[in-house]
Order: C-alpha cells, then sequence, then structure tokens
C-alpha cells in the first residue's frame, strides 16, 4: 500500500467513515503469511464446549468474545495478559477508532464510559458484553449533534484572512471539555476543507480567465463554491454513518481493536469480509465481471471484462450507476453510504446465482439488470514478465505483486508455480540475468514463498518457524533442481513484507543474490492462520457464521538466526526513496511484538562469482555520481517534517505553506522519472497478451511504459550488469560457473 504524495498536500488525514474506518487508519494493514498446518499447542483448544444448557444463552457478541478470549490466551503466539492493563489499550484503541480526530465524543463522555475500561477484560471471559453497545449509542447520539454542527457552520461564509490554525491529529488533542469546544474544532476542520477547494477554485479561475466560455465568478461565488463542496462530502461521510455503521459493524471495529492490541496482525473477519480475502489471494471470484470506481457519492462502472456476464448481458457500460443491489428475488439493498469494497461484497457471490442490478444510465434511465455470476479470474494481478535490454546484456524481469494461492483448487493459480513458468520463459530468451521485483508485495502463502526460493538454490532450509512452546522447525527447500543458476537480483521496498521478506533473505544468507531497495523491508516476521468461530467446538478449519480470526501462531526466522520482526531485511544496495521516512514499517506500531533470534540452521553459502563489497561500491560510486538520489532524500526527509497535520488557516499563509509542499512534490515526482528511457519490451509471445481485452492490452502497454521511466529499475538493471561483468571476469580466470561450493 504506497502511499503517495498528493499535489497539494502531504498525507491529508481525511476522516474515515464506518466499514473502512479501521482499515484506512491501520496503513500497515497487508496481506498474510498463511501457514498450510495447524500448530499442535491450538489443537488443545478443540475441546472446548459450551457447557450446559442456558435458560439466557448469550448473544451471538457473547459467543464472539469468549470464544476470540478463549482463543487469544490458549492459542497466540505471544499472549498479553487478558486483565485490566489489557483492557484499557482496548478502551482507549477504540475509542480512538471510532472518532480519530477527537471531534465526536466529549470529555464527559469518556468519563461516562470510563466504568467499562476495566471490563472488556471480563466480556472476554464471558461477562454480558456491554461497552461497545454503550460506546456505540453515545456514538449515535453525538454524530447527530456533529450533522447539525457542520451544516450550520457551512451554511456562513469563512473568513480567510484572520490568522488561526488548526491541529486534525488526534493524537495531539484531548476530547473537547464541552459543545463550544468541539463545535470550534469542527468549524476550523470544515474552514481547512473549505480553504482548500476555495484556493483550488481561484487558480482555476485564474487559468482560465479570458478564455471563450469561461464564466469568471467573484471571490464570495468561489468561497460559497468551497462550502458547498465540503457540504456535499460531509453528506456523503454522515450517510455512510448512518447507513453503513450498525452494531454488527461496529462490533468488527471493536473485535479488531481487541485482537491488534494482541499483535498487529491478529484480525478478526466476519463472514463476508473473510470471503473477500480469500477471493483476494486465491485470484479468483465469482461476480459479474466489472470494475467498479467511488464517484462522487456513487457506485460507478469503470470498465466491463470481456466475456465476463456483465459484457455478455450488453446493458452494463462504463458510467453507468450501480444504485441497488439484490440477491435473487430479496429485497434490493440501496448502495447510499457505500464504498466499493462495500459494494464488490453484496455483488460478489455463490457460482450460478443471481444479482440483480438496478442502474441509472447515462442517460438518466433507471434499468433492473439480471445477471448470472460466474468465474472471474484477476490474472492482471499474477506473476508477470519483461525484457530489459541495454547495449551488451538482456536482463529478465518478472512481476511479482503477492505469494497468491488458490488453496481451494488443486489446479488453481499458486505464485510458486507461475514464477517458476515466467523464469522458463526468459531462459528460453537466453537472458544475462533475472530480477523479481517485490516492491509493494505485502506476502501471502508460506508454502509458495519455500517453493519458489528452491527455484534458485540447491536442496537446504529457507526460513525458520517457532511457536509459541519455543518449538522451532526449519522449513526446506527438498528439491536438489535449481531451475535458475544465473545472476539474480531482488528488488525490495518498505512495503514488501512477510512472505516477501522470507525470499529476500533467503536468497541474501545463501549469498544467491543481491536485495536492492529501501534501507529495510517492512518487518513482518509473524505467521498466521485463519480460524474459524464455532459455538459447538470451539472453532473450525472451514468458514463460520460467526467469523474468523486471523489468529498469529508462529513467528518465523531467518536461516542465519535472526528474525525479520522488526528490524525486516536491509538491502545490499541501498536505494534512497520517497517512503523512507513515513512512519509506515512494523517497528511503529506500539503492539508489535519484539525481536529476536534463534540458533542458526546448517546451510551451505552459493559462490555467486562476485564480491558483494565491489558491487556495492560500484552502486555508490554511480549514486555519488547522480544527485538525483540525493535530491530524493533530501525532498523526503523534508517533506515528512512538514507531516504534522497542523496548518494555517490564513490564506496567504496557507498558500506560502502549500507552495512550499506542491513545488518540493512537483521536484520529487520529475526526480522519480528516468530521464531517459530503458528499453523494456514484452515477451515476443505476449506482446499482445489480452488481445481480445482492449482494456486489460492498454493496461499492460502503460505497465511497461511505466517501466520503462522506473529509475529503480534502472539502478537494479546497472547493478544487474556489475554482477554479469563480474562473473564474466571470474569465468574468464578460472572457467567455473556460479555453484553452491561455499564463497
Amino acid at each position: 500500500m504506497p502511499v503517495k504524495a498528493r499535489k497539494t498536500r502531504i498525507l491529508r488525514y481525511f476522516w474515515i467513515m464506518s466499514g473502512t474506518l479501521k482499515y484506512l487508519l491501520n496503513m500497515k494493514r497487508l496481506p498474510v503469511v498463511i501457514l498450510m498446518v495447524v500448530a499442535g499447542s491450538f489443537l488443545a483448544f478443540k475441546t472446548m464446549g459450551t457447557g450446559t444448557a442456558d435458560p439466557n444463552p448469550p448473544s451471538k457478541y457473547e459467543d464472539i468474545l469468549r470464544l476470540i478470549g478463549k482463543m487469544l490466551a490458549e492459542a497466540h503466539y505471544s499472549p498479553q495478559s487478558i486483565n485490566d492493563a489489557f483492557s484499557k489499550k482496548v478502551f482507549k484503541k477504540y475509542m480512538n477508532d471510532l472518532d480519530p480526530e477527537k471531534n465526536i465524543f466529549l470529555l464527559s463522555d469518556l468519563s461516562g464510559l470510563r466504568k467499562h475500561e476495566t471490563r472488556i477484560d471480563d466480556e472476554l471471559k464471558g461477562s454480558p458484553v456491554e461497552f461497545f453497545l454503550a460506546a456505540g449509542k453515545n456514538f449515535n447520539t453525538r454524530l447527530e449533534e456533529a450533522a447539525v454542527t457542520y451544516s450550520e457552520i457551512l451554511s456562513n461564509p469563512f473568513d480567510f484572512t484572520l490568522d488561526e490554525e488548526v491541529i486534525l491529529d488526534g493524537d495531539k488533542l484531548d476530547y473537547p471539555a464541552n459543545e463550544s469546544e468541539r463545535k470550534d474544532r469542527w468549524r476550523k476542520k470544515l474552514k481547512y476543507l473549505a480553504l482548500e477547494r476555495y484556493i483550488d477554485l481561484l487558480d482555476t479561475r485564474e487559468k482560465n480567465r479570458g478564455k471563450e466560455g469561461f464564466a469568471v465568478k467573484t471571490d464570495e461565488q468561489l468561497e460559497k463554491e468551497a462550502r458547498e463542496k465540503v457540504k456535499r462530502l460531509m453528506d456523503r461521510t454522515f450517510d455512510r454513518f448512518r447507513h453503513k455503521f450498525n452494531d454488527d459493524d461496529k462490533f468488527s471495529v471493536f473485535v479488531n481493536a481487541i485482537t491488534t492490541t494482541m499483535d498487529p496482525h491478529t484480525e478478526f473477519f466476519p463472514p463476508v469480509d473473510k470471503r473477500y480475502f480469500d477471493e483476494e489471494m486465491s485470484g479468483r471470484f465469482f461476480g459479474i465481471g466489472a470494475s467498479l470506481q467511488y464517484d462522487e457519492g456513487n457506485i460507478k462502472v469503470s470498465s466491463v471484462l470481456t466475456g465476463s456476464p456483465a459484457w455478455k448481458s450488453g446493458e452494463i457500460q462504463p458510467g453507468d450507476i450501480i444504485i441497488k443491489v439484490a440477491q435473487g428475488s430479496e429485497e434490493p439493498v440501496d448502495l447510499t453510504g457505500f464504498v466499493v469494497t462495500d459494494a464488490v461484497k453484496i455483488i460478489r457471490g455463490k457460482k450460478g446465482t443471481e444479482v440483480r442490478l438496478t442502474i441509472k444510465k447515462q442517460d438518466g434511465t433507471i434499468k433492473m439488470i439480471s445477471l448470472i455470476r460466474d468465474e472471474i479470474v484477476q490474472d492482471e494481478t499474477f506473476a508477470r514478465s519483461a525484457i530489459v535490454k541495454n547495449v551488451n546484456t538482456k536482463t529478465g524481469y518478472i512481476f511479482l505483486p503477492e505469494f497468491y494461492a488458490d488453496f481451494d483448487r488443486p489446479n488453481g493459480n499458486r505464485s510458486f508455480v507461475d514464477v517458476a513458468k515466467e523464469v522458463t520463459k526468459l531462459k528460453e530468451e537466453k537472458v544475462d540475468g533475472i530480477i523479481i521485483d517485490l516492491r509493494n508485495n505485502g506476502g501471502g502463502s508460506l508454502y509458495d514463498v519455500v517453493q519458489m526460493a528452491g527455484l534458485f538454490i540447491d536442496e537446504g532450509p529457507i526460513v525458520q518457524v517457532k511457536d509459541r512452546d519455543n518449538k522451532p522447525t526449519v522449513l526446506k527447500d527438498k528439491d536438489r533442481n535449481v531451475l535458475y543458476t544465473g545472476p539474480l537480483a531482488v528488488m525490495v521496498n518498505e512495503f514488501s513484507a512477510s512472505a516477501s521478506e522470507i525470499f529476500a533473505a533467503a536468497i541474501q544468507d545463501y549469498n544467491r543474490g543481491v536485495v536492492i531497495g529501501s534501507t529495510s523491508t517492512y518487518g513482518k516476521g509473524t505467521v498466521q492462520r485463519n480460524i474459524g468461530l464455532d459455538t459447538e467446538s470451539g472453532f473450525s478449519m472451514t468458514d463460520s457464521d460467526l467469523g474468523t480470526v486471523k489468529l498469529t501462531l508462529q513467528k518465523f526466522y531467518r536461516i542465519n538466526g535472526g528474525s525479520t520482526q522488526l528490524k525486516g531485511v536491509n538491502s545490499d544496495i541501498v536505494l534512497p526513496d520517497n517512503l523512507e521516512y513515513l512512519k509506515v514499517r512494523e517497528k511503529d506500531d506500539e503492539d508489535a511484538l519484539p525481536w529476536d533470534e534463534i540458533n542458526k540452521a546448517s546451510y551451505t553459502n552459493w559462490n555467486p562469482g562476485y564480491d558483494i563489497k565491489t558491487i556495492q561500491q560500484l552502486s555508490q560510486q554511480r549514486l555519488e555520481n547522480d544527485n538525483t538520489f540525493q535530491l530524493i532524500k533530501e525532498n523526503t526527509e523534508w517533506l515528512s517534517k512538514q507531516n504534522d497535520k497542523h496548518y494555517s488557516l490564513q490564506i496567504d499563509k496557507y498558500r506560502e505553506e502549500q507552495n512550499a509542499i506542491r513545488n518540493t512534490i512537483k521536484q520529487l515526482e520529475s526526480l522519480l522519472k528516468l530521464k531517459g528511457e530503458l528499453d523494456v519490451t514484452a515477451l515476443p509471445k505476449e506482446v499482445n497478451r489480452w488481445e481480445n481485452d482492449k482494456n486489460k492490452q492498454e493496461r499492460f502497454q502503460q505497465w511497461l511504459k511505466n517501466l520503462q521511466k522506473d529509475i529503480y529499475l534502472d539502478q537494479a538493471v546497472k547493478v544487474m550488469n556489475d554482477m554479469i561483468s563480474q562473473q564474466n571476469l571470474v569465468k574468464a580466470k578460472t572457467g567455473d560457473e556460479p555453484s553452491k561450493k561455499g564463497f
């Protein structure tokens, strides 16, 4: 999830609504490593039953909390004591998740809810569920008060000449002491949002002044227009709260406040979210084959997949707005307040089932369209390759967005199988070296990463895994065959996590290749398993109507003994980037598990045929002679210091601040694009890879075009050329090929 700098601000702080609240606030949410077997220590939990019949049976919420409390205490890799201290942390996190900017609740609300502060641990042990319901009821009341407040404030003009500031970082604020203080907090927030839009409108007016047909509006008219834009934004936000933030949604946020306090990657999925998660992991789902986008409060069709149910119907086109969705003949769900993820979850379903869409066409007509769901394969998310040609070399490039695995289909796509196919294709093209790009790859299947690393080494350990009983297990590549023995480089960045870190670490520890990228990767060194909640048996290995917990069961370690947890993998070749100073890594989460190390596994180094220190020196010389990366480092460091969410509301000062930021970002965007162009092409047999789907083919061409301007790929290719040159020198002198002989 790379964070992109916006042209007019740095990481602009939005007050996010409802179901996506937790997701977007936790910017470090990443795909997970999934273990294929359940840790033995967890099996004891299986025997827990519900006991004798209760004349007052617990509610669904109480069942879920009780099961989760048991699961965390008895099976989590490193459980905290579920006591009053733990309860207080959950209380604080949940209240912050509901009101991150501290402009909904009053200080008196916190005082009134304090009686629950040390009772959450009791709820996890079977006491009646009360806190989240009380907090939610309070939230709903204060929300409607805030709705009246923002409407009232936006009905009057703002004075942008007053010298005042706004703080939008809730961590730097306490809850407002009274209604007057809360109203002033809303006034400043809304004024900030209006000021942004007002300046944009002023700039547009100046840019178009004198053009035929352009109506020049007065400052007063533009100020009013800016407020109207903010009003529409707030209306949509509050509509989402009203329509898409019921008790179940609040409960999911509450449970995740509990699980992520135990560690950032133990999460709760309601059934529909679990299905969506599995679909994203497998790259397959049953739906209609239309891509959606959020546009001014509407769910709009952005493209239609050739051959899909939507395409075959002939009745759905890009630009259509989906108003309602019904499951067959059931009552339709109004999509008011929905974001794209919400809409996708209810449009998808089981193969062969009917979904009815109420569509508003671009001419304004309303139609109800019935479609039968079919399998949709997200093949654009699978591994793909290209060739980068240089004067004397030809480098193969493999892009892997995640370590995907279709666990439900024996012949479904597996990332290691697909990468093996790409390697074979590149070998047929007689490439001199291969670069594997794991930038922004958040992880995935542990089995697949072990198998994928085995494509590049002889048999041997790939990663060590330890459970809560401190019993380490070494996961090995048992295949003595090596698919590719040539020069190898791995590209990473701050969002390369989990399975990506296992792969990069193994390649680095074996001296099999060179890791290129940010100072370190993300730092997620834990293993999770999806466990369904079941009132009868305690847990299930299948999906559950109560939901699923993605539970941290184990921790993984490099074969050199060190964990990747918190520290990540340090790159051999460090290239400054625009994410370095952002607080996005595992180490920036206060609930993250600590770093440690275990004994080293037994393995034999690969002889790569080059000296890594020489490769590093050659790269450093290039960087010293090219000030591009130094400027990237300086600009990024400066921008990170501006990201304090503390802004002037005086128009001249705000303009000055934003102009400085805008100019720096503009320079950074320019620096991040290669001045020339790399010679990047598709493989000869894949030039028209998606010739039957115009949209896919256009996106494929754009992907190649982006690679041609990628300064990091350019540096990786230069490093690869150094590796090839060094190996050629060694071969010329000794006649030896790189091998597993010791280094």
